[in-house]
């Protein structure tokens, strides 16, 4: 959002706010912009919908560079949550499926969901139920990192069930 500085604000008065934040009234728009120059600082309009505007009387290059500052740092802390897939086969060995296990409980530690997956081949879909025994099984051996986000679901093909990392208690 783009403020309105010194000239560019067209309003005939505005409530003026000094730079220390002291309320100084309603003043005609031209005493607020002779007390900026004044202090050597700018008047920038800060509330544009109330009525009379809002206006400050700060710094407004120091003010930007705040802020800027401000976002960067936001930015830096905000994570991005990625979906890390793990595809099963309906007739998996227990050391295979534990290594699955393993690994999915990597992922929901690093704060990523994993999408779990069991792709069926041939007629292998009409045993649907051993897919889905399967992704309860996984579910239960995950179950002190992740909790279930979407139950599993054959969609074409495959039967898909989403795992979310756990809520630290």
């Amino acid at each position: 959002m783009e403020h309105q500085i010194n000239e560019e604000i067209r309003d005939k008065e505005v409530r003026l706010i000094s730079d220390d934040g002291e309320q100084l009234g309603i003043v005609p728009i031209q005493q607020a912009q002779d007390i900026a120059v004044e202090k050597g600082m700018d008047l920038v309009k800060i509330a544009p919908q109330a009525k009379p505007p809002v206006c400050k009387i700060m710094d407004y290059g120091k003010f930007r560079f705040e802020q800027a500052k401000r976002e960067k740092e936001a930015r830096k802390n905000q994570r991005v949550v990625e979906i890390k897939e793990i595809r099963l086969t309906p007739n998996i060995d227990v050391g295979d499926l534990n290594t699955k296990v393993k690994n999915a409980c990597r992922f929901l530690k690093d704060g990523d969901k994993v999408k779990v997956s069991v792709r069926f081949r041939g007629r292998e879909v009409t045993h649907a139920s051993l897919g889905q025994d399967l992704l309860h099984r996984f579910a239960e051996l995950c179950a002190e990192c992740s909790t279930v986000e979407k139950q599993p679901k054959l969609e074409g093909r495959q039967m898909l069930m989403f795992l979310a990392p756990a809520k630290d208690k």
